[in-house]
């Protein structure tokens, strides 16, 4: 199938998942030829094409492929280091590296696709420890992190492989990924919700830095926003390294700065976090905004400045492009 045409067909025609991506099965090799016959059909329906057949192609392609990857997961029941049980249904999201499960109302049961991603889910486990103290003295942080609530050695069924699996607090249903808003506004946001969602993710991001650690994947999907009460929450921490290391792993889709591969520092989010802000704006990102992040994707890290000094300058500039600070609502399209 290689016209865009002949992809929105076979998506609108298409009454189950398993017409698109055959039959569910849990199998490594079964799933990889599933995503990439995911990616095959997004590339050509994605909204950034600007045409309202694709967008809805896109969206409805999206929910097909959640039915499909739910159709076979099995439950099952995991123990962690606490005596707690937690029982582990159908993926909720999956990430580069782990599928994220729902276990009850209040946790999300992390687990890596192979074992050799145990030392990402590790990272992770330290990074948040280590967040979570630093907000028993900066509690205003609390809210910008996941709670690592508990640990579980799993082992794979399938494989025999033990995994290494992360307990964390779940968000509210009510909490989108950056990743849904841009599909629902594929021209870009408007620089005013945007501001919001800006701001406190730099305050995240100097909560980081403040802890010694460099989240590394600052992408659409790892940050959380609750429209309703401008919520923001930073996920996706396995990738997270300490300052002054190299990346423990990196996201194809992410355009780098160079230091990537030698020595990471805080600026190194400073740097993907306005590539993220230029394109969650896309064509409605001002020249000032431009300018502002421009300062901020410098080659040479000491150049660019650290995500808490920039909440000062970024606030200034909003004052001098929208005036007198003043809450605005925001919500998704309906049917998002």
């Amino acid at each position: 199938m290689s016209t865009v045409r002949d992809a929105t067909e076979a998506i609108a025609a298409a009454r189950h998942p398993e017409e698109l991506f055959g039959t569910a099965a849990t199998d490594s090799a079964t799933r990889r030829a599933a995503r990439r016959r995911y990616h095959q059909l997004a590339a050509l329906v994605h909204p950034d094409r600007g045409d309202a057949t694709t967008v809805a192609a896109f969206a409805r392609l999206a929910g097909l492929y959640r039915q499909w990857q739910s159709l076979g997961d099995t439950a099952f029941e995991a123990t962690g280091a606490s005596g707690r049980t937690y029982s582990v249904g159908a993926v909720h999201a999956r990430g580069s590296v782990a599928d994220v499960h729902r276990s009850g109302g209040d946790r999300v049961v992390k687990i890596p696709r192979r074992a050799s991603a145990n030392r990402l889910l590790a990272a992770e486990r330290n990074a948040l420890r280590d967040l979570a103290e630093l907000t028993e003295d900066h509690a205003w942080l609390r809210p910008y992190f996941p709670e690592l609530v508990d640990t579980v050695d799993h082992v794979d069924t399938v494989s025999g492989e033990t995994r290494t699996v992360n307990v964390l607090g779940a968000p509210t249903d009510e909490f989108v990924s950056l990743e849904e808003v841009r599909a629902a506004y594929p021209h870009g946001l408007d620089p005013r919700d945007y501001a919001w969602m800006h701001r406190r993710l730099l305050r995240c991001l100097a909560g980081a830095a403040l802890a010694g650690w460099v989240h590394t994947a600052i992408a659409p999907a790892n940050v959380l926003i609750h429209p309703r009460l401008h919520g923001v929450v930073l996920v996706g921490w396995s990738f997270a390294t300490r300052a002054g290391r190299p990346a423990a792993a990196t996201i194809g889709s992410l355009d780098y700065p160079p230091e990537i591969h030698k020595a990471v520092a805080p600026e190194t989010d400073v740097f993907l976090a306005h590539r993220l802000l230029l394109t969650m704006l896309g064509e409605r990102a001002t020249a000032p905004l431009r300018a502002f992040a421009e300062g901020c994707l410098q080659s040479d890290p000491r150049l660019r400045p650290d995500a808490a000094g920039l909440l000062q300058e970024f606030d200034d500039l909003l004052d001098r492009l929208y005036g007198k600070r003043r809450f605005r609502p925001f919500a998704l399209p309906k049917g998002q």
